[in-house]
């Protein structure tokens, strides 16, 4: 069995639940490529008392044949093919009753999503199984999973139905820290620095599927020309499949990402609208609600406007990729990012996927900042009154009585602050504080790869955060 690496909050879990000594119904979710399978197969060691997994693509009829073969070989003896889900479950509860294991029977169901086609009424065989039979039983363990992210939470953690409160744990799969992302290569031996394993991440995120894929004799810019610029490259293709298998209707959900790809800092609800061609209402609001759930967008306020005027932010590093070097570009060059490493595209992009790395790694920054006990919230902030207007991508607003104020910068070497960025680190602060009247203390704080060198302007800035920092733990 291969080592599972990081996850040990969801290991202890797992651990725990095993142990609870009741009856438990957990639902594991995240991400597509995130890890969910493997992290329940690695830790049972295949120990199933049945495992069953949906196909995606495949009508009912097929998808009973598959349970069926699984019902057979599990059961270790032949079942007639079921005509629907309900008896389907109820040959289940036979075989689970026949089985002679001692302690925890566990069922592991993969991809449920898949397994809800139209008119299958497979949702109301699951709370016939749970509701008569699998709830009164102190040794079943039921697993469920699926990349769905928005299937899992509204059809069964919040089920208004049968299913209603049904569901006794959740276990969120997180992508991979820049912490995990570093003890994965060096469990697999691949040696990158610090710098390269942060443009890493911008490129793919914390997605450990993605991770899987590097080679070990290659440089991180060969890596990437070969999983995404080659012809057959094994992450070319996937922007399309991620959607695809997601999503009934995936083109109107890629309409609202297009549109988001090309405003970095977010858009409105009435924006996305008229970018997209999406017309207002419920179905808007359940495609960004579904986008969010499954980690593809963010929502979230300017400061001093917590209840209104919601922006929505595109933050799946993948995706941001995509959009940025290979959606619609005729691509010839194989190598085209070890030859255009230092142009200004490739510049524009790290800046803004390198402030996305920071916001992902929010806890890093409050625990180098000496705040982690402390109250904050995170919020942007755009002046209204200044010409260029001031931006400041992220603050922190602490009970402390103090607000910081983020500059990020990616940069090659330590960063400089001259007096052109001096200047404009001082008109930050002051426009904030004239703006938005506040009488807390105001720190600038410096978020870069090397640190801010020490020159006659370094004391502009009251604290600082190094690309180091966000490798904590």
């Amino acid at each position: 069995m291969a080592k599972i690496v990081g996850r040990e909050r969801e290991l202890d879990l797992l651990s725990q639940y095993v142990d609870s000594g009741m009856p438990e119904f957990i639902a594991i979710f995240g991400r597509r490529r995130v890890g969910k399978t493997f992290l329940i197969k690695e830790f049972f060691k295949l120990q199933f008392t049945f495992y069953f997994t949906g196909a995606d693509n495949v009508d009912k009829q097929q998808l009973l044949i598959n349970f069926n073969t699984a019902l057979s070989k599990y059961g270790k003896r032949d079942y007639p093919v079921a005509k629907s889900w309900f008896e389907a479950f109820n040959q289940l509860i036979k075989m689970l009753e026949r089985s002679k294991k001692r302690g925890r029977k566990v069922v592991f169901i993969d991809e449920m999503p898949w397994l809800d086609t139209p008119r299958s009424k497979f949702i109301q065989a699951l709370e016939y199984f749970w509701n008569t039979w699998a709830s009164s039983n102190p040794d079943i363990l039921l697993i469920v999973c699926g990349s769905s992210t928005s299937w899992i939470i509204n059809k069964l953690i919040r089920n208004r139905g049968g299913l209603h409160n049904r569901v006794t744990r959740q276990i969120p799969i997180e992508p991979f820290t820049l912490y995990e992302c570093e003890e994965y290569l060096k469990h697999r031996k691949i040696s990158f620095s610090r710098k390269q394993i942060v443009e890493c991440y911008m490129i793919m995120g914390g997605v450990p599927y993605y991770w899987e894929q590097l080679e070990k004799p290659l440089s991180l810019s060969q890596n990437i020309d070969n999983l995404f610029f080659k012809k057959k490259g094994v992450l070319r293709e996937e922007f399309k499949k991620i959607f695809n298998s997601l999503f009934k209707h995936p083109d109107r959900y890629l309409n609202i990402i297009e549109a988001l790809g090309k405003k970095r800092k977010g858009l409105t609800r009435e924006e996305i609208i008229a970018a997209s061609g999406i017309t207002d209402g419920g179905t808007l609001s359940k495609m960004l609600e579904e986008l969010e759930q499954c980690g593809f967008i963010r929502s979230y306020y300017a400061y001093e406007k917590l209840t209104k005027n919601t922006l929505y932010q595109l933050i799946d590093f993948y995706t941001l990729f995509y959009l940025n070097f290979l959606k619609g570009v005729r691509q010839s060059d194989e190598n085209y990012w070890t030859n255009q490493i230092d142009n200004a595209k490739h510049r524009a992009w790290s800046g803004y996927a390198f402030e996305q790395v920071c916001m992902q790694h929010s806890a890093q920054i409050r625990k180098k900042l000496g705040i982690s006990g402390v109250t904050t919230y995170s919020a942007s902030w755009r002046s209204k009154s200044s010409e260029p207007a001031v931006q400041i991508d992220l603050l922190i607003d602490r009970n402390d009585d103090i607000i910081n104020l983020c500059e990020m910068k990616y940069a090659a070497n330590e960063f400089v602050i001259d007096i052109k960025q001096d200047e404009a680190l001082r008109k930050k602060k002051s426009t904030f504080i004239s703006e938005s009247k506040t009488r807390k203390g105001v720190h600038i704080t410096m978020i870069t790869t090397y640190g801010v060198k020490r020159n006659e302007y370094w004391n502009t800035i009251q604290s600082e955060v190094t690309m180091n920092d966000l490798f904590e733990k």
